[in-house]
Protein backbone atom coordinates (compact mmCIF):
# COMPACT_ATOMS: atom_id res chain seq x y z
CA UNK A 1 0.00 0.00 0.00
CA UNK A 2 1.27 3.66 -0.78
CA UNK A 3 0.70 5.86 1.37
CA UNK A 4 2.51 10.15 1.07
CA UNK A 5 0.90 11.97 4.26
CA UNK A 6 0.61 10.91 7.64
CA UNK A 7 1.21 12.76 11.25
CA UNK A 8 2.97 11.28 14.65
CA UNK A 9 4.10 12.44 17.74
CA UNK A 10 7.90 12.37 18.92
CA UNK A 11 9.59 12.83 22.26
CA UNK A 12 12.69 13.41 22.60
CA UNK A 13 14.40 12.35 26.13
CA UNK A 14 14.18 13.20 29.50
CA UNK A 15 17.80 14.55 31.03
CA UNK A 16 18.91 12.31 33.86
CA UNK A 17 18.71 14.19 37.30
CA UNK A 18 21.89 15.32 39.00
CA UNK A 19 23.09 13.40 42.27
CA UNK A 20 23.78 14.33 45.65
CA UNK A 21 26.40 12.53 46.61
CA UNK A 22 29.50 12.67 49.43
CA UNK A 23 32.62 10.57 49.48
CA UNK A 24 32.53 7.81 52.05
CA UNK A 25 36.29 6.93 52.94
CA UNK A 26 37.82 5.21 56.00
CA UNK A 27 39.81 8.44 58.00
CA UNK A 28 37.98 10.94 56.10
CA UNK A 29 34.70 11.55 58.15
CA UNK A 30 33.98 15.08 56.13
CA UNK A 31 34.42 13.43 52.12
CA UNK A 32 33.36 16.50 49.96
CA UNK A 33 30.53 16.49 47.29
CA UNK A 34 30.75 13.34 44.71
CA UNK A 35 27.60 13.80 43.36
CA UNK A 36 27.72 13.06 39.54
CA UNK A 37 25.56 15.02 36.45
CA UNK A 38 22.39 13.56 34.47
CA UNK A 39 22.65 12.70 31.36
CA UNK A 40 21.84 14.15 28.01
CA UNK A 41 18.56 12.86 26.88
CA UNK A 42 18.32 11.57 23.07
CA UNK A 43 17.23 13.32 20.04
CA UNK A 44 14.62 11.85 17.65
CA UNK A 45 15.87 12.53 14.45
CA UNK A 46 15.01 11.53 10.68
CA UNK A 47 17.03 10.54 8.02
CA UNK A 48 16.26 10.40 4.42
CA UNK A 49 16.69 6.32 2.90
CA UNK A 50 16.55 5.53 -0.56
CA UNK A 51 15.67 2.02 -0.05
CA UNK A 52 12.07 3.75 1.07
CA UNK A 53 9.50 4.54 -1.19
CA UNK A 54 6.16 5.09 0.98
CA UNK A 55 5.47 5.92 4.76
CA UNK A 56 3.13 2.73 5.10
CA UNK A 57 5.11 2.14 8.38
CA UNK A 58 3.74 5.21 10.30
CA UNK A 59 0.40 3.92 9.80
CA UNK A 60 -0.20 2.15 12.55
CA UNK A 61 2.50 3.28 14.61
CA UNK A 62 2.25 6.93 15.35
CA UNK A 63 4.18 7.85 18.77
CA UNK A 64 8.07 7.59 18.68
CA UNK A 65 9.62 8.51 21.69
CA UNK A 66 13.60 8.53 21.99
CA UNK A 67 15.35 7.21 24.94
CA UNK A 68 15.94 9.41 28.96
CA UNK A 69 19.37 10.24 29.91
CA UNK A 70 20.18 7.93 33.07
CA UNK A 71 20.56 10.05 36.86
CA UNK A 72 24.04 10.54 38.10
CA UNK A 73 25.32 8.46 40.48
CA UNK A 74 27.80 9.34 43.63
CA UNK A 75 31.99 9.44 42.74
CA UNK A 76 31.46 12.03 40.32
CA UNK A 77 29.45 9.41 37.74
CA UNK A 78 28.29 10.99 34.93
CA UNK A 79 24.45 9.23 34.33
CA UNK A 80 24.58 7.56 30.31
CA UNK A 81 22.92 9.25 27.61
CA UNK A 82 19.91 8.42 26.36
CA UNK A 83 20.03 6.80 22.21
CA UNK A 84 18.88 8.71 19.72
CA UNK A 85 15.94 7.88 18.03
CA UNK A 86 16.80 7.94 14.03
CA UNK A 87 13.32 7.35 12.25
CA UNK A 88 14.03 6.51 8.16
CA UNK A 89 11.94 8.31 5.80
CA UNK A 90 12.31 8.17 2.51
CA UNK A 91 14.17 10.53 0.03
CA UNK A 92 11.50 13.52 -0.92
CA UNK A 93 9.47 13.56 2.91
CA UNK A 94 8.87 17.06 3.83
CA UNK A 95 8.67 17.38 7.63
CA UNK A 96 6.26 19.75 8.86
CA UNK A 97 4.70 21.26 12.57
CA UNK A 98 1.51 20.02 12.05
CA UNK A 99 -0.35 22.62 13.85
CA UNK A 100 0.79 25.34 12.32
CA UNK A 101 2.12 23.40 8.70
CA UNK A 102 5.48 25.30 8.84
CA UNK A 103 8.26 23.03 6.72
CA UNK A 104 10.76 22.06 9.34
CA UNK A 105 12.42 20.22 7.08
CA UNK A 106 12.86 18.69 3.01
CA UNK A 107 14.78 15.37 3.01
CA UNK A 108 15.87 14.63 -0.41
CA UNK A 109 19.67 13.18 -0.34
CA UNK A 110 20.17 9.64 1.16
CA UNK A 111 21.37 9.85 4.04
CA UNK A 112 20.31 13.25 5.26
CA UNK A 113 19.05 14.12 8.55
CA UNK A 114 17.15 16.63 10.88
CA UNK A 115 16.97 16.69 14.01
CA UNK A 116 13.48 17.56 14.88
CA UNK A 117 13.17 17.23 18.54
CA UNK A 118 16.39 17.90 21.08
CA UNK A 119 16.84 15.58 24.16
CA UNK A 120 16.92 17.18 27.60
CA UNK A 121 20.35 18.48 29.12
CA UNK A 122 21.02 16.47 32.20
CA UNK A 123 20.70 18.12 35.45
CA UNK A 124 23.87 18.73 37.21
CA UNK A 125 25.28 17.07 40.39
CA UNK A 126 25.64 18.18 43.67
CA UNK A 127 29.18 18.61 43.45
CA UNK A 128 29.05 21.36 40.36
CA UNK A 129 27.68 23.52 43.45
CA UNK A 130 30.20 23.27 45.50
CA UNK A 131 32.15 26.52 47.01
CA UNK A 132 34.85 28.11 49.25
CA UNK A 133 31.91 28.94 51.43
CA UNK A 134 29.81 26.20 50.59
CA UNK A 135 31.81 23.22 50.69
CA UNK A 136 28.72 20.56 51.26
CA UNK A 137 25.94 21.40 49.13
CA UNK A 138 23.27 18.99 49.17
CA UNK A 139 21.79 20.57 46.22
CA UNK A 140 21.41 18.71 42.74
CA UNK A 141 19.55 19.58 39.48
CA UNK A 142 16.85 17.94 38.10
CA UNK A 143 17.17 16.85 34.23
CA UNK A 144 15.71 18.97 31.81
CA UNK A 145 12.23 17.49 29.93
CA UNK A 146 12.52 16.67 26.04
CA UNK A 147 10.50 17.90 23.40
CA UNK A 148 7.40 17.03 22.64
CA UNK A 149 5.93 17.94 18.97
CA UNK A 150 2.91 16.48 16.79
CA UNK A 151 5.08 16.53 12.54
CA UNK A 152 3.04 15.91 9.42
CA UNK A 153 5.26 13.81 7.02
CA UNK A 154 4.81 14.41 3.30
CA UNK A 155 6.16 12.82 0.64
CA UNK A 156 6.95 14.09 -2.69
CA UNK A 157 8.37 11.37 -4.59
CA UNK A 158 11.38 12.26 -6.98
CA UNK A 159 11.73 11.71 -10.42
CA UNK A 160 12.98 13.56 -13.29
CA UNK A 161 10.26 12.92 -15.36
CA UNK A 162 6.28 12.94 -14.74
CA UNK A 163 3.57 11.42 -17.03
CA UNK A 164 0.20 13.55 -16.86
CA UNK A 165 -3.13 12.19 -18.66
CA UNK A 166 -6.59 11.44 -18.45
CA UNK A 167 -7.71 8.09 -17.10
CA UNK A 168 -6.66 5.43 -19.47
CA UNK A 169 -4.50 7.71 -21.57
CA UNK A 170 -2.25 4.87 -21.50
CA UNK A 171 0.85 5.76 -18.73
CA UNK A 172 0.97 2.71 -17.18
CA UNK A 173 1.68 1.09 -20.55
CA UNK A 174 4.47 3.69 -21.59
CA UNK A 175 6.13 2.84 -18.07
CA UNK A 176 5.81 -0.25 -18.34
CA UNK A 177 7.41 -0.70 -21.82
CA UNK A 178 10.22 2.07 -21.06
CA UNK A 179 11.65 0.46 -17.70
CA UNK A 180 10.93 -1.97 -15.48
CA UNK A 181 8.05 -1.10 -13.50
CA UNK A 182 4.98 -2.81 -13.38
CA UNK A 183 1.90 -1.06 -12.81
CA UNK A 184 -1.53 -2.77 -13.01
CA UNK A 185 -2.89 -2.20 -16.47
CA UNK A 186 -6.14 -3.09 -17.70
CA UNK A 187 -8.15 -1.12 -20.34
CA UNK A 188 -10.54 0.96 -17.57
CA UNK A 189 -10.41 3.82 -16.44
CA UNK A 190 -8.29 4.51 -12.79
CA UNK A 191 -6.29 1.36 -12.74
CA UNK A 192 -3.64 3.45 -11.69
CA UNK A 193 -4.37 3.66 -7.58
CA UNK A 194 -1.14 4.95 -6.51
CA UNK A 195 2.31 6.51 -8.35
CA UNK A 196 4.61 4.02 -9.59
CA UNK A 197 8.43 5.00 -10.44
CA UNK A 198 10.11 3.48 -13.43
CA UNK A 199 13.85 4.13 -14.44
CA UNK A 200 14.61 4.50 -17.73
CA UNK A 201 18.15 3.44 -19.53
CA UNK A 202 19.03 5.85 -22.49
CA UNK A 203 21.86 4.80 -24.62
CA UNK A 204 24.83 3.30 -23.05
CA UNK A 205 25.28 4.87 -19.55
CA UNK A 206 22.53 7.07 -18.39
CA UNK A 207 19.40 6.96 -16.98
CA UNK A 208 16.20 8.98 -15.93
CA UNK A 209 13.45 8.12 -13.73
CA UNK A 210 9.54 8.22 -14.81
CA UNK A 211 6.98 8.88 -12.23
CA UNK A 212 3.39 7.93 -13.03
CA UNK A 213 0.23 9.55 -11.36
CA UNK A 214 -3.22 8.25 -11.05
CA UNK A 215 -5.23 10.22 -14.12
CA UNK A 216 -6.44 13.36 -13.64
CA UNK A 217 -10.13 14.55 -14.43
CA UNK A 218 -11.64 17.51 -14.86
CA UNK A 219 -11.87 18.99 -11.21
CA UNK A 220 -9.20 17.50 -10.05
CA UNK A 221 -7.40 20.11 -8.01
CA UNK A 222 -10.70 20.56 -5.85
CA UNK A 223 -10.86 16.95 -5.28
CA UNK A 224 -12.73 15.06 -7.95
CA UNK A 225 -11.44 11.77 -8.58
CA UNK A 226 -7.54 10.38 -7.53
CA UNK A 227 -5.57 13.28 -9.06
CA UNK A 228 -5.64 15.72 -6.14
CA UNK A 229 -4.10 13.08 -3.86
CA UNK A 230 -1.25 12.78 -6.08
CA UNK A 231 -0.39 15.74 -7.93
CA UNK A 232 2.41 16.75 -5.56
CA UNK A 233 4.41 13.40 -7.08
CA UNK A 234 5.27 15.88 -10.32
CA UNK A 235 5.97 18.88 -8.15
CA UNK A 236 9.64 17.54 -7.82
CA UNK A 237 9.95 16.45 -11.58
CA UNK A 238 11.85 18.47 -14.26
CA UNK A 239 9.87 18.09 -17.62
CA UNK A 240 6.17 17.07 -17.89
CA UNK A 241 4.79 14.42 -20.51
CA UNK A 242 1.09 14.55 -21.53
CA UNK A 243 -0.73 12.01 -22.88
CA UNK A 244 -3.29 12.55 -25.06
CA UNK A 245 -5.40 9.10 -26.15
CA UNK A 246 -5.61 9.65 -30.26
CA UNK A 247 -8.20 6.72 -30.53
CA UNK A 248 -10.94 9.11 -29.08
CA UNK A 249 -9.44 12.71 -29.41
CA UNK A 250 -10.20 12.20 -33.91
CA UNK A 251 -13.80 11.77 -32.48
CA UNK A 252 -14.16 14.90 -30.31
CA UNK A 253 -15.52 18.21 -32.04
CA UNK A 254 -12.79 20.32 -29.50
CA UNK A 255 -9.45 18.18 -30.29
CA UNK A 256 -7.42 19.94 -27.92
CA UNK A 257 -10.11 19.56 -25.00
CA UNK A 258 -7.84 16.21 -23.05
CA UNK A 259 -4.84 18.63 -23.23
CA UNK A 260 -7.06 21.65 -21.80
CA UNK A 261 -8.36 19.99 -19.06
CA UNK A 262 -5.04 18.80 -18.15
CA UNK A 263 -3.32 22.40 -18.82
CA UNK A 264 -6.32 24.17 -16.42
CA UNK A 265 -5.88 21.62 -13.38
CA UNK A 266 -2.04 21.97 -13.05
CA UNK A 267 -2.67 25.49 -13.19
CA UNK A 268 -5.61 25.37 -10.55
CA UNK A 269 -3.10 23.46 -8.19
CA UNK A 270 0.46 24.83 -8.79
CA UNK A 271 0.76 27.86 -11.91
CA UNK A 272 4.51 26.57 -11.08
CA UNK A 273 3.91 23.34 -12.91
CA UNK A 274 3.45 25.37 -16.45
CA UNK A 275 6.78 26.32 -16.42
CA UNK A 276 8.38 22.94 -16.57
CA UNK A 277 9.49 21.85 -20.05
CA UNK A 278 6.84 19.68 -21.77
CA UNK A 279 6.15 17.10 -24.20
CA UNK A 280 2.98 16.27 -25.99
CA UNK A 281 2.33 12.39 -27.00
CA UNK A 282 -0.59 11.09 -28.65
CA UNK A 283 -1.07 7.18 -27.44
CA UNK A 284 -2.12 4.38 -28.89
CA UNK A 285 -2.06 4.92 -32.54
CA UNK A 286 -1.74 1.44 -33.15
CA UNK A 287 -5.43 1.36 -34.10
CA UNK A 288 -5.31 4.57 -36.52
CA UNK A 289 -5.17 4.25 -40.40
CA UNK A 290 -1.86 6.19 -42.14
CA UNK A 291 -4.98 8.94 -42.77
CA UNK A 292 -6.09 9.23 -39.13
CA UNK A 293 -2.62 9.74 -38.19
CA UNK A 294 -1.58 12.35 -40.52
CA UNK A 295 -4.97 14.13 -39.53
CA UNK A 296 -2.88 14.32 -36.01
CA UNK A 297 -0.29 16.93 -37.12
CA UNK A 298 -3.45 19.71 -37.90
CA UNK A 299 -3.98 19.72 -34.27
CA UNK A 300 -2.39 22.71 -32.36
CA UNK A 301 -2.53 23.15 -29.06
CA UNK A 302 -1.18 26.28 -27.16
CA UNK A 303 1.38 25.62 -25.43
CA UNK A 304 2.02 29.12 -24.45
CA UNK A 305 5.19 30.00 -26.44
CA UNK A 306 7.49 27.15 -25.36
CA UNK A 307 8.92 24.76 -27.42
CA UNK A 308 7.01 21.44 -27.02
CA UNK A 309 7.37 18.72 -29.31
CA UNK A 310 4.59 16.85 -30.23
CA UNK A 311 4.97 12.72 -31.09
CA UNK A 312 3.19 10.43 -32.18
CA UNK A 313 3.61 6.60 -30.01
CA UNK A 314 2.45 3.51 -29.59
CA UNK A 315 3.36 1.36 -26.32
CA UNK A 316 2.03 -1.83 -28.23
CA UNK A 317 4.22 -1.95 -30.95
CA UNK A 318 6.87 0.19 -29.65
CA UNK A 319 6.76 3.05 -32.07
CA UNK A 320 7.67 6.80 -31.58
CA UNK A 321 9.36 5.33 -28.00
CA UNK A 322 12.88 5.66 -28.87
CA UNK A 323 12.23 9.02 -30.21
CA UNK A 324 10.36 10.01 -26.96
CA UNK A 325 13.49 8.86 -24.91
CA UNK A 326 15.25 10.87 -27.01
CA UNK A 327 12.64 13.74 -26.52
CA UNK A 328 12.90 13.50 -22.81
CA UNK A 329 17.07 13.22 -22.13
CA UNK A 330 17.06 16.43 -24.86
CA UNK A 331 14.68 18.07 -22.43
CA UNK A 332 16.56 16.85 -19.10
CA UNK A 333 19.83 18.52 -20.82
CA UNK A 334 18.44 21.56 -21.42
Amino acid sequence: MFVDNVKIRIRSGDGGNGCVSFRREKYVPKGGPNGGDGGKGGDVVFKADDSLNTLIDFRFKKIFRAENGKHGQGGDKTGKSGKDLVINVPCGTIIREAESSEILADLTENGEIYIAAKGGRGGRGNARFATSTNQAPRTAEHGEKGEEKEVELELKLIADVGLVGLPNAGKSTLISRISAAKPKIADYPFTTLEPNLGIVKYKDFQSFVVADIPGLIEGAHLGKGLGIKFLRHIERTKVLVFLIDASEILFKENKTLDYDILIAELKSYDKKLLKKPRIICFTKTDVLSDKEKKSLDKIKFRTEEMKTPVLKISSLNGEGLEKLKDEIWYKLKE
